[in-house]
């Protein structure tokens, strides 16, 4: 059987897939490109979450695409909205006729001989059958995100096959979910804790928000006046690209002063609660121990989460479990917490390149060996990027830019006759770094199977739009972090 070629396969058809998949439409419109999506739907994230008041802690100015304007009145959007935005975006270059679901790439092998890719495909037909599709192509790109779609994280929680009430995680929330007139528990306090108990909270009977420590919680308009402003006299797309750059430096002017004057931020946003909370609840519940931007800042629109707790129709509760009962939670303070719904909005299970094994000239390398060039390659892989986004700031803002490199490189690599270009190790002497430089629980457990970066550039992430600006839209191509090859040059 002869294996399908394209020019670019990419994996993943959410955001950034769908985003890619257009500017390569836009800019290489001669290229055959096929988006390969493991799931049955387009959407990824927006797709998968379907947890009550699901939404985006980003603008949509920023987590929008930069080549099509957000319309809508909302700034904050919630998740029906974003995935219409990503699947009329799609339809509308075309890309949505390019994407095959039920495509799982499991394994990526790279010949320096032929200057490309070979890739085990996985298909899935309707009825479950699995048979394995070969394709080639001249270049991988990986847009599947950092996290496992099929499995959250659920901790070791003493008691929890005792439980008799429905217990969920937000990953997998059921459609037939009823929580009307009942009492809920929802366990954690990152981004998606924040957004459910505001969301249940309007039909539930309580719900109570139970955390182990304080998370950093920031209220903000759902909409953004200055952008109905400038919206109104600008056209669309100029509006669009302003209002853009007005939310991406405002977001890496907080995270810079939360790293550089921590003590000034945490007042900035206590100020900030204060409007919504008494002092005392602010002390107890939403003053954590580390500095801000530490762990991600989560958002409230309009301080929804603020209001429930002011009108007794949610509560948060500060401490450790002792163990789940039958009915409820214990704390380890003897205070019981009754549920007949148990969220455990306990986070993500994170997974480099989506669990594809990748194959360079017959040796496999393993994702915590790698080594992250510009934050979109992978030293001694050629011919792959990947999406990785900002953690302080939209995660769109980042993959817009690495889908403009990548034709950045397919252009170099045309117009020099090359076939290849592979990133090369930082120097010895370089110390190397976790990728994500943050202390949240679900990025400490996952560190030692994640890429790592280097102290410098290339090979440093500089979490800066500004300066990703610079690097990946007007910096050259070839530097000292790269090597160009034709074909039969070797890799290793």
């Amino acid at each position: 059987m002869v294996a399908e070629h394209a020019d670019v396969v990419i994996v993943g058809a959410g955001l950034s897939g769908v985003g890619a998949a257009c500017r390569l439409r836009m800019s290489r419109p001669a290229d055959s490109v096929v988006v390969l999506e493991a799931r049955d739907a387009m959407g990824g994230t927006w797709d998968l979450f379907r947890y009550p008041g699901v939404r985006s802690d980003s603008d949509m100015y920023t987590l929008g695409y930069d080549f099509e304007p957000w319309t809508e009145a909302e700034a904050i959007a919630d998740g029906p909205a974003i995935l219409h935005y990503i699947r009329r975006t799609a339809a509308t270059y075309g890309v949505d006729r390019l994407v095959r679901y039920r495509h799982r790439v499991a394994r990526a092998d790279w010949s320096s001989e032929q200057a490309r890719w070979t890739l085990l495909v996985e298909a899935t037909d309707e009825s479950g059958g699995v048979r394995d599709v070969a394709m080639t192509c001249r270049w991988l790109h990986v847009c599947t995100g950092y996290y496992r779609y099929d499995e959250g994280y659920t901790p070791d929680i003493a008691g929890l096959d005792d439980y008799e009430g429905v217990l969920v995680h937000p990953q997998h929330w059921p459609a037939d979910l009823d929580h009307t007139g009942r009492r809920v528990v929802v366990v954690g306090s990152g981004a998606t804790a924040v957004t459910l108990v505001p969301a249940m909270a309007t039909s539930a009977e309580h719900v109570t928000m139970l955390q182990r420590s304080a998370t950093y919680v920031v209220p903000r308009p759902s909409r953004d006046a200055a952008a109905d402003v400038l919206r109104r006299v600008l056209p669309a797309r100029a509006a669009h690209r302003v209002i853009r750059w007005k939310n991406a430096l405002g977001a890496l002017a907080v995270y810079e002063l939360s790293q550089r004057r921590p003590d000034t931020m945490r007042r900035f946003f206590r100020a900030q609660q204060q409007p919504f909370l008494a002092d005392d609840v602010i002390d107890d519940h939403f003053t954590p121990s580390y500095g801000p931007w530490d762990q991600r800042v989560c958002l409230a629109p309009d301080g929804d989460l603020f209001v429930a707790v002011n009108q007794g129709r949610a509560s948060v509760v500060t401490g450790t479990i002792d163990t789940v009962t039958p009915r409820g939670v214990r704390l380890t303070s003897g205070q019981h917490l009754d549920a007949d719904v148990l969220v455990l909005a306990t986070g993500l299970r994170l997974l480099a390149f989506g669990g594809i094994r990748i194959v360079v000239d017959g040796v496999e390398g393993e994702p915590g060996d790698a080594v992250v060039y510009k934050g979109m390659m992978a030293a001694e892989v050629p011919n792959m990027t990947f999406t990785t986004g900002y953690t302080n700031a939209s995660w769109t803002l980042k993959t817009d830019l690495v889908a403009g490199y990548l034709v950045r490189l397919l252009d170099h690599l045309d117009e020099h006759g090359l076939e290849a270009v592979v990133p090369v190790r930082p120097p010895a002497a370089q110390p190397l770094k976790p990728l994500i430089g943050l202390d949240s629980g679900y990025v400490r457990r996952s560190e030692a199977d994640l890429p790592k970066q280097g102290s410098r550039a290339p090979w440093a992430l500089h979490q800066n739009y500004p300066r990703d600006v610079w690097m990946l839209r007007y910096s050259p191509v070839a530097d000292e972090g790269v090597r160009f090859l034709r074909a039969g040059g070797q890799v290793r």
